[in-house]
């Protein structure tokens, strides 16, 4: 019988020590430059021939070794809500940008605003070596050990900073909007309790209202409860509140995919936005300029308040000091979906 021929033979994979005696240096020199370890005299002649050798046998640092050494993993862990498209993704956006951009691997976990994933996860990325926590969306109970820097947190915890929009000037630039179209009989809609924005939201909406002398009326509140985060969050609300026979002219919308939820059921029902009913959303995910009819809304700085918390949790990790609280500007952006106010009383469902 033939010999079968024996597999070939794995690469051996080369080690710090290897690569050392290849360039006739000692493994810390090496590693100092691979590791980009700060307050190193090492002349540039030789971090490129480093460099090249490590490129040449396909070197990467372990990662167990540096944790085990007590060094940053070049890692962070990202908590929200949910993957799917619009408010979550265009943030998650702007913090995978600059991460990458500085040479960060990332982790994202979802929790669907579930206590127990929200309390456990942070431990969780800690064991699997991440630097930091950067939360979006995320109601957090108790700081976790690591450095964290939350995207629309709202808590105030030690230790933890927190990118913000500025919900009060929000507030006021869409009812300002709504009242100089002459809209006196306003639908509002307060967000889902687990949304980590609702409250805050409805408190800056209260206090536009009051300032503006903007009547809220019980019998055009609708209030979501769904744990969605499609158009469908708003649909039945406003089916209920068109049968009810209640006249208004207008609708404050939680987030763009609840205004794009009440567009439908406004269609559906007969009435035309925004000729019989003007809609105005909050956020500006990527689709509202493409709705039929393209949406008014409350743009947040998406990807920048992503990218802003990456920034703080990176100085954080370098030791720098940054503020608990920074504060971006929302715009008014006027499109197709706002009208001035036909004072006609909405049809009912048919």
């Amino acid at each position: 019988m033939k010999k079968r021929p024996s597999p070939p033979a794995r690469p051996r994979q080369v080690s710090l020590k290897m690569l050392g005696e290849y360039l006739g240096l000692s493994p810390s020199t090496v590693s100092f430059v691979l590791n980009n370890t700060p307050g190193r005299a090492i002349p540039e002649a030789t971090r490129m021939r480093v460099r090249e050798a490590a490129q040449k046998f396909n070197y990467h640092p372990s990662m167990i070794a540096r944790s085990l050494q007590g060094k940053r993993m070049q890692t962070i862990g990202i908590l929200l809500p949910e993957l799917g498209e619009g408010y979550h993704s265009q943030v998650l956006s702007g913090v995978g940008d600059l991460l990458v951009q500085r040479g960060y691997f990332y982790f994202t976990v979802h929790h669907r605003h579930r206590k127990d994933l929200v309390s456990t996860y942070p431990n969780l990325l800690g064991l699997r070596g991440v630097d930091g926590i950067l939360a979006i969306d995320t109601l957090l109970e108790t700081a976790p050990a690591l450095p964290t820097v939350t995207v629309a947190g709202h808590t105030t915890l030690p230790g933890i900073s927190n990118v913000l929009l500025d919900e009060e000037r929000g507030a006021r630039l869409s009812l300002t909007h709504l009242r100089k179209l002459g809209h006196q009989k306003i639908a509002f809609m307060h967000g889902q309790p687990f949304s980590s924005d609702a409250d805050t939201r409805w408190i800056a909406t209260l206090k536009a209202a009051k300032e503006l002398g903007v009547e809220i009326h019980d019998d055009l509140m609708i209030y979501l409860s769904k744990d969605s985060h499609s158009p469908e969050i708003s649909y039945p609300g406003i089916r209920k509140l068109i049968q009810s026979k209640h006249a208004f002219t207008a609708v404050l919308c939680f987030n763009d995919v609840s205004a794009m939820g009440t567009i439908r059921a406004l269609h559906e029902a007969g009435l035309r936005v925004p000729d019989d009913v003007s809609v105005i959303g909050f956020d500006d995910i990527q689709s509202a300029a493409y709705q039929i009819p393209s949406l008014t809304t409350i743009r947040q700085p998406l990807q920048q308040m992503g990218s802003t918390a990456a920034e703080m949790l990176l100085k954080k990790l370098a030791g720098e000091a940054i503020p608990d609280v920074v504060q971006v500007e929302p715009e008014l952006i006027i499109r197709e979906s706002t009208a001035p106010a036909a004072h006609k009383k909405a049809k009912t469902m048919r």
